[in-house]
């Protein structure tokens, strides 16, 4: 369970929410709505008020890279260090297949790599630490439709299997609605539940 108690980041009223294993919650927003600030502070990467519990683990107990490896962000664009795809890895990356890559793409030089396969790369480095909360930032805006299909299918599978959460951020509406089970609509600065037809 990931449950957010009066979360205060600037410009926007205190959050609070609860999100129960294996759900994933779709976030909505203009542009400066500031849909990429509140997964920051959830995962204790910019400076709030309130606290955020995983299960009943509070973010305060624990030093920020255990956090970060339990409540892990897909940021929009994806950073790279080093020269080949294989360094970014501490532990053999899964799922390689199911994201419509070869065995082989761990030997990659990252500088061959289009901005889509940087895209659904970063994902395969986000889930091979196994987290317990997705933070997912556009985690599809670079792709064609039959990769997007791809992550879609991976991310939903992962939450079932592993019990795991997640809070997907689009534009994309009709995505939204085929990957969560409850949206949100951060405008003003306040975050609202979206009723679903």
């Amino acid at each position: 369970m990931l449950r957010l108690e009066d979360l205060q980041i600037p410009n926007i009223e205190p959050i609070s929410l609860t999100i129960a294993p294996g759900k994933c919650v779709g976030l909505s927003g203009e542009s400066g709505s500031g849909k990429t600030r509140l997964l920051r502070a959830i995962a204790d990467m910019d400076e709030h008020g309130g606290q955020v519990y995983e299960e009943d683990v509070a973010q305060d107990q624990v030093k920020a890279h255990e956090w970060r490896r339990r409540v892990t962000l897909l940021p929009a664009e994806s950073q790279w260090w080093f020269d080949t795809v294989d360094q970014h890895f501490s532990t053999q990356a899964k799922y390689i297949e199911a994201l419509g890559f070869g065995q082989d793409v761990m030997h990659w030089n990252v500088s061959r790599c289009s901005s889509g396969e940087k895209q659904r790369l970063s994902i395969l480095r986000l889930l091979s630490n196994c987290p317990r909360v997705l933070l997912l930032d556009e985690p599809t805006a670079n792709l064609d439709t039959s990769n997007i299909a791809r992550v879609e299918d991976l991310i939903g599978n992962y939450l079932s299997k592993h019990n795991a959460i997640a809070i997907w951020v689009s534009h994309d509406v009709a995505q939204l609605e085929r990957v969560s089970q409850q949206q949100y609509h951060l405008s003003g600065g306040q975050l609202k539940q979206v009723n679903c037809a």
